[in-house]
């Protein structure tokens, strides 16, 4: 019998055409009964079992998605009989590998794919699958037909298998660099599963963040000569007249009282929440003196830029109907 031989003398055509893997109960259904299933995995049987109840239908070596398609078959569990339940995601390395990351392994060099399930799954992991459970999963994004989590959240459940502190940093970096998530975004994903709490990931967080903010100001900069902007003072404090200070902006148009803030996500602890760090009133203090203060993310910078040009230009535009603005001194930051 060769290794492509049909299942039993019954079944020619029975299969689902490019099934490549499939359950013991999948099997069942198209008329392979378990120990049929059993003996086809035995040496020279022509099929392999990847995962307890999970089998290859050739003797060959399973590809990258072959391995893929059998981890999230074999998280279901019972599950995926039931159309409501949650359906399993890749996550962790095997998620980012797909994404195409060129921090982490290929898919081949991994020995494991982790697997996100909803908080009560009814496998455990095994060798060859990692079972990572999450009380309220993230709706999956579906690429080359493959159901992943969204990349914040991959990031987050990779970086706990990663022991080396550089392979963090190099990881959480390209995560922003190259826009594949927002910091805040990615910052609520490290504290929901309390990788924080990791020194190796707490040393990466400075790096990713200036990362971040280095790349929104550029992102700013550019706005501002592609649109033909008045020049502001970059970077800068304002001070009343008295030396109070009132903070720094990223930019500011003093004859026009206009600024501009980039608002980043920073820790408050290991396992809280993303918050902005200011001054309380800040914004209502400045409103007080004249100045308009407009907050912007690095998100909006990235994927919303002429809207946040739109409300610079507006807000350049209203001074003239504004009251005068108490003049502040302006310092380098």
């Amino acid at each position: 019998m060769t290794p492509h031989a049909p299942l039993t003398p019954r079944l020619p055509g029975q299969l689902p055409p490019m099934r490549r893997v499939m359950t013991t109960e999948d099997l069942r259904v198209h008329g392979v009964t378990p120990a049929e299933a059993e003996a086809r995995c035995r040496p020279g049987g022509g099929w392999r079992t990847l995962l307890p109840g999970v089998h290859l239908l050739h003797s060959g070596e399973p590809t990258s998605e072959d391995r893929l398609r059998a981890a999230l078959l074999y998280a279901a569990g019972p599950a995926r009989e039931h159309a409501a339940a949650p359906r399993p995601m890749i996550t962790g390395l095997a998620a980012l590998a797909v994404y195409g990351f060129s921090s982490v392994p290929t898919l081949r060099a991994l020995d494991s794919v982790d697997v996100l399930v909803d908080g009560a799954p009814a496998v455990r992991s095994t060798s060859g699958a990692r079972v990572v459970r999450c009380p309220q999963p993230p709706e999956p994004v579906l690429l080359a037909g493959l159901p992943l989590a969204p990349v914040a959240r991959a990031v987050a459940d990779a970086v706990g298998q990663l022991a080396d502190r550089v392979a963090v940093r190099r990881l959480l970096v390209e995560a922003v660099r190259g826009a594949h998530c927002d910091e805040r975004e990615l910052m609520r994903e490290l504290a929901a599963v309390r990788a924080l709490a990791l020194p190796r990931v707490a040393e990466a967080v400075g790096a990713f963040l200036a990362e971040a903010r280095a790349l929104a100001e550029g992102r700013l900069y550019a706005l501002v000569r592609e649109e033909d902007l008045p020049d502001p003072c970059w970077n800068v404090e304002l001070r009343l007249p008295g030396g109070a200070l009132l903070g720094g902006v990223d930019a500011y148009w003093p004859d026009r009282a206009v600024a501009v803030e980039i608002e980043s996500g920073v820790p408050r602890g290991v396992a809280g929440p993303v918050v902005r760090v200011e001054p309380l009133g800040r914004r209502e203090l400045l409103e007080r003196l004249g100045v308009v203060l407009l907050r912007v993310t690095p998100k909006e910078l990235r994927e919303q830029g002429e809207d946040q040009v739109a409300a610079v230009r507006a807000a350049l535009a209203s001074a003239l109907e504004r009251e005068p603005a108490v003049r502040l001194t302006v310092m380098p930051r």
